[in-house]
């Protein structure tokens, strides 16, 4: 049975979370978990910004506000601001989730879809954070699980498309050439190297080095052009509702599900940040941080939409740096959320980025695509497989990537319904939940 008392592992936290560590131990441990979340936080607003051709100037903008965006949103996180915030060590960064169907959404509606829905999206998971017991009832891991991975294998195409050179390569003719493969092998093969280090390090820093690997050799022989880099501001501040506002009920539902759907990864995120950082697994504390975090996303979501990005969650990198470094502290994520803060303000940083070649991009996030996808098949594997669980699976699976494989198939469905089903993980998802919810279990 789970008790109220914090959950103890192999070893005791060198700082626990409401001590303050030493001023250089805070900072190195905050530079840590930098390494760990830039390039999932940089990631999405750079593959959505391709995929919609976007001009350098506005995608160097986005990529900004993304980094800043998570910086104040970890902030509130950390800082717990009233009802909003777990209160643990908990980092927010730019979800992956919404990738497919927002660039779906851009491709019809443009930015001002984009953020429209997504704010107007953010309330249904401040409203289920009203609801945890409930939706951890009629979401069981089985069912997360499978999302989990059906947004990973989603994603995958995305990360192939670049590693054959993007939308640049389509352009200019030279799509699946030898040379976007070269580039992109380079760069998937520095990161697999760099992760069987025997030091924590190293491998925390290993999409990093890998993409910087690739950036300098496409830099070196030509492929990258800085020139745009000198014409940016040298400061950016935020501006609200930049690039306008649109909304549409046909491209509101897909997000809306996809909300639930981050949901449930917050309460998988939170969870896990509550073990490695000794906190209670059970009971009031607990479910009063799970409410306030999903609170929290649902709101630090709508504040990413006002300030021209997309929706944020919770990360789940940083829980290997807690055990990597014992140190829990909510002081370091003080310092997480001002440096991210200080870099998103920054067009240099943001501007270095969205110049990065397409097949460089490629090579790491077909890696972190996978990841994600072999996160939730862990899931799913810890859950027991009896012919009840392999049926909701198979179901799951097909309807979900078949909708992924076979796009055309949902060309006579009118439009608000090719934009809700044309998503793997909300097609999937939604498979898994009414199996779950109606096939009956077998008897004792």
């Amino acid at each position: 049975m789970p008790s109220d008392e914090p959950h103890r592992g192999d070893r005791e936290l060198l700082f626990g979370l409401d001590d303050r560590p030493p001023f250089w131990i805070a900072l190195f441990a905050a530079l840590q978990h930098l390494l760990a979340v830039f390039v999932p936080i940089i990631t999405p607003p750079l593959l959505i910004c391709g995929a919609l051709k976007c001009d350098v100037p506005t995608t160097t903008t986005i990529v900004g506000l993304s980094l800043f965006i998570s910086g104040v949103s970890t902030w509130i996180q950390v800082r717990k601001v009233g009802p909003l915030g777990s209160g643990l060590l908990s980092i927010q960064g730019t979800s992956f989730t919404f990738v497919g169907a927002l660039i779906a959404i851009g491709q019809t509606g443009g930015l001002p879809l984009i953020f429209g829905v997504c704010l107007a999206g953010s309330a249904v998971e401040m409203i289920i954070s009203r609801f945890i017991p409930l939706v951890r009832r009629l979401i069981p891991p089985l069912v997360s699980g499978i999302v989990v991975t059906l947004i990973g294998l989603s994603l995958v195409g995305a990360g192939a498309f670049n590693c054959a050179g993007g939308g640049a390569a389509m352009a200019d003719g030279s799509f699946g050439h030898l040379r976007h493969f070269a580039l992109a092998g380079l760069v998937l093969a520095v990161i697999l190297v760099l992760n069987r280090s025997r030091n924590a390090l190293v491998r925390m820093g290993s999409i990093v080095a890998g993409l910087l690997a690739g950036y300098a050799v496409a830099a070196l022989l030509g492929r990258v052009d800085f020139r745009p880099i000198a014409e940016l501001d040298r400061v950016v501040l935020p501006l609200p509702f930049q690039y306008g506002l649109a909304f549409r009920w046909s491209a509101f539902i897909p997000v809306a599900l996809l909300y639930v759907v981050t949901s449930i990864e917050t309460v998988g995120d939170i969870t896990a940040t509550s073990i490695v950082s000794r906190q209670p697994i059970a009971g009031p504390l607990y479910l009063k941080r799970l409410a306030g975090g999903m609170l929290g996303d649902g709101f630090n979501s709508a504040l990413a939409s006002v300030f021209n990005t997309f929706p944020n969650t919770t990360f789940s990198q940083n829980n290997g740096v807690i055990q990597l470094t014992g140190i829990a502290s909510r002081t370091v994520g003080h310092w997480i959320a001002g440096l991210l803060v200080l870099l998103g303000l920054s067009p240099l940083v943001s501007g270095v980025f969205a110049l990065m070649p397409e097949p460089v991009l490629g090579g790491g996030t077909l890696l972190m695509f996978g990841t994600v996808a072999a996160a939730g098949i862990r899931i799913i594997a810890s859950q027991p497989l009896d012919r009840r669980a392999l049926l909701i699976l198979a179901a799951s699976l097909g309807t979900g990537m078949g909708v992924v494989l076979a796009p055309d198939a949902l060309k006579a469905l009118p439009e608000w319904a090719r934009h809700v089903f044309a998503s793997g993980a909300v097609t999937g998802g939604l498979t898994a939940v009414l199996c779950h919810a109606l096939l009956p279990a077998a008897r004792e």
